[in-house]
C-alpha cells in the first residue's frame, strides 16, 4: 500500500488521536458543570481548524507586515464588526490569545509600575489577574484588594470607596470568576470617577448573558472591557478588550506589540462565526435558559439540605458551601465526577479551608443549556449531586447515578460533537 503524502491524525499520531476520541466521548456521555466550559458549534470548530492558523499576521487590518494579508484582513474586520454590532462598543481588539493576556494589555494601556489597582479578591470571587498576590498583577503594582459583607457575601461597595478614596487607585476592575449575582457596574463607574480612575468591567464570565440580553451590559458605563470568547459566549478560547473609542490607540498598542505577536487567525476567525451566531434570535432564548437553568438547578439543592453562597443565584453559576453536608469541596467534586456531573472545587467567602481542598463547589449551567436541558433535568440534577456528596465513597451508587447520567445526555446530543 502506498504511503500518504499527507495523512490524517490518526495514521500521524495515534496516541493523540485516541485521547481526542476519548475527550468527545466524555464531553457527550458527562454532565459538564464547570462554569467557564461550554460546547461550541460545528461552525466554530472548522473555523478554529482552519487553514488561518498557517498564516503570521503581525499588525492590524491594513497595517500588517507581512504580505499576503488580503483574506486575513477580510476575517479580522468581520470579526470586529461584528463583535462592536453585538455589544454596541466603539472599539474592540479580537487579537488577545485569552482573558488573561487582555487584562495583561489594559495594565499596560494605563499603569505604570507600582500604580495602585484595586479589584475583588480572589477568595471572594474574582479573578488571578485583578492584582492577587501569586499573578504578576499583583507583584508589578500595588493591590488593594476589595471583597464581599460577611451579612450576605454581595459586594460591600462601602469598602470599595474606602479604598479606592484611600489609595487612588489607576484602575479599578469589576468582575468576576465565582460571584452568583448582577454586577452593578454604575456603582462602580461613580466610585472609579470620584478617584479618577479607569473602570475595567471583565466579563468573562458574564459575555454570553450580556449579549443575550440577561444581563446589565457595562457598556458606556466602563470605559475599557475585557472578555474571554469562550464561556457563556461560546466562542474559541481567546480574548477580547472593548472599549470607547478615546481609548482604542492605547488599547491596540498595549495589545500589539505591548503583549503579543501575531494574532491566531484562525481563532479570529472563529469569533467572527460565534459572534454572528451570538446574534441570531436563538442565541437569546438559550442564555435566557442558562439563567434559568441556574436557578432552578438553586432551588433544587436548597430544596435538599445545600448551603449557596448569596442564597441562589442571578446568573449561570451557583457556589455550593458544603460544610454542612460534612464535605469538602475537593473530594466531593471527585465523587461527582466518578457520578458523570463535572464540576469544580472552590473557595467559599471567609473560607477557613486552605485552596487545594476548599469548603465549596462550583458549578454552572452554560453546558448543559447548549445541549437544550431544561428545569426538569436541573432537577433530576440536584437529586443526584445531593446522593453523590451524601455517599462519595459508594463506588455502586456513583456507577448507578453515572448510567443514570449517560442515558439522559444521550436525549440532548452536544453541539459540534459526533461520537461513533
Amino acid at each position: 500500500m502506498p504511503m500518504l503524502s499527507d495523512p490524517p491524525l490518526a495514521v500521524v499520531d495515534p496516541d493523540i488521536a485516541s485521547l481526542i476520541q476519548q475527550e468527545e466521548r466524555r464531553e457527550t456521555h458527562k454532565i459538564r458543570l464547570i462554569a467557564s466550559e461550554n460546547y461550541v458549534s460545528r461552525a466554530v470548530l472548522e473555523a478554529s481548524g482552519s487553514v488561518l492558523t498557517n498564516k503570521y499576521s503581525e499588525g492590524y487590518s491594513g497595517k500588517r507586515y507581512y504580505e499576503g494579508q488580503q483574506l486575513i484582513d477580510q476575517v479580522e474586520t468581520l470579526a470586529c464588526d461584528r463583535v462592536k454590532a453585538l455589544f454596541g462598543v466603539d472599539h474592540v481588539n479580537v487579537q488577545p490569545y485569552s482573558g488573561s493576556p487582555a487584562n495583561l494589555a489594559v495594565y499596560l494601556a494605563f499603569c505604570e509600575p507600582g500604580d495602585s489597582i484595586m479589584g475583588m479578591g480572589l477568595p471572594f470571587g474574582g479573578h488571578l489577574t485583578h492584582g492577587w498576590n501569586v499573578s504578576i498583577t499583583g507583584r508589578y503594582f500595588q493591590s488593594h484588594p476589595y471583597g464581599l459583607r460577611p451579612s450576605d457575601h454581595r459586594i460591600d461597595f462601602d469598602q470599595v470607596r474606602a479604598l479606592a478614596k484611600e489609595h487612588r487607585p489607576r484602575l479599578i476592575w469589576c468582575g468576576l470568576s465565582a460571584y452568583p449575582r448582577v454586577v452593578d457596574f454604575g456603582e462602580f463607574r461613580a466610585i472609579a470617577d470620584e478617584v479618577g480612575a479607569i473602570l475595567c468591567a471583565d466579563i468573562a464570565h458574564i459575555a454570553g448573558l450580556v449579549a443575550g440580553g440577561v444581563h446589565p451590559s457595562p457598556v458606556k458605563v466602563a470605559q475599557v472591557i475585557t472578555t474571554t470568547t469562550h464561556k457563556t459566549l461560546r466562542g474559541p478560547r481567546g480574548g477580547m478588550i472593548m472599549c470607547d473609542e478615546e481609548h482604542a490607540k492605547a488599547i491596540d498598542k498595549a495589545v500589539f506589540p505591548g503583549v503579543q505577536g501575531g494574532p491566531h487567525n484562525h481563532t479570529t476567525a472563529a469569533i467572527a462565526v460565534a459572534a454572528r451566531e451570538a446574534s441570531q434570535p436563538e442565541f437569546k432564548a438559550y442564555a435566557r435558559r442558562i439563567v434559568d437553568n441556574a436557578k432552578a438547578l438553586a432551588e433544587g439543592l436548597l430544596g435538599r439540605g445545600f448551603d449557596l453562597i448569596t442564597g441562589g443565584t442571578d446568573n449561570h453559576l451557583l457556589l455550593v458551601d458544603l460544610t454542612r453536608k460534612s464535605i469538602s469541596g475537593r473530594p466531593a467534586a471527585r465523587a461527582l465526577d466518578a457520578a458523570g456531573i463535572v464540576c469544580n472545587c472552590n473557595a467559599i467567602p471567609f473560607d477557613p479551608r486552605k485552596p487545594f481542598d476548599p469548603s465549596g463547589i462550583r458549578v454552572g449551567t452554560a453546558a448543559v443549556s447548549s445541549r437544550g436541558m431544561g428545569k426538569d433535568e436541573m432537577a433530576r440534577l440536584a437529586a443526584w449531586i445531593d446522593q453523590a456528596v451524601a455517599s462519595p465513597t459508594d463506588s455502586a451508587l456513583l456507577a448507578r447515578i453515572a448510567g443514570e447520567v449517560q442515558e439522559l445526555c444521550a436525549s440532548f446530543p452536544p453541539p459540534g460533537i459526533v461520537v461513533g
